[in-house]
């Protein structure tokens, strides 16, 4: 059975190490989603569901508290666009919802709760704002790989540069070498050597 609004958020709080509103939202996209999806319960169908998000920040521990998905389960997916969204893809239906977070709802959070400083005032309108002005909700399509799904095993290959290993078919194919996106160019580090 699902946990209400409140029992969501104290778990964020705990989780999360305190509460603001961007783990309101967290939990307020994360229910949205399932509920557009008829998902009642993500940890018993846990890969049923693979959620995109699309920011590092607060929102995204909410929505995984939520909704179960974890990296590590490679159910949860990252892409660092800044923004405060989240996509929910029902892998046994083959549909999937994008929920973005309104940013009219600031401005509305100011409107009904004007004697409260801003995190205050948007707290409070975010645990209360009906989702219509919340949030906008898309229906939309993700084409998943097979080796982008939950469970996935596939074959490992080694770099021909670095010698390391590379899962998941994330190789690169250049000059008849392979390659890992390190070697191949696309570094988010550099060597200190």
């Amino acid at each position: 059975m699902p946990l209400s609004l409140d029992e969501y958020l104290e778990r964020a709080k705990q989780a999360h190490g305190h509460l603001c509103a961007g783990q309101i939202l967290g939990v307020r996209l994360a229910l949205a989603g399932l509920r557009e999806l008829g998902i009642e319960d993500p940890i018993r169908d846990r890969k049923r569901l693979v959620t995109f998000v699309e920011i590092d920040r607060c929102a995204t521990d909410a929505i995984a508290l939520v909704t179960g998905c974890r990296l590590g389960k490679r159910a949860l997916k990252f892409y660092d666009w800044g923004k405060m969204a989240a996509t929910f893809v029902d892998i046994s239906a083959g549909c999937a919802i994008r929920i973005v977070a309104r940013d009219s709802s600031k401005d509305r959070a100011r409107e009904l709760f004007p004697a409260l400083d801003n995190n205050a005032a948007q707290q409070q309108a975010y645990r209360t704002l009906p989702d219509n002005e919340l949030l906008d909700v898309q229906a939309v399509r993700v084409k998943l790989r097979p080796e982008d799904l939950p469970g996935y095993k596939g074959p490992r290959v080694t770099c021909d540069q670095c010698g390391e290993s590379i899962n998941f078919r994330r190789e690169i194919t250049a000059g008849g070498r392979t390659l890992c996106r390190s070697c191949a160019g696309e570094r988010y580090y550099e060597p200190a050597d």
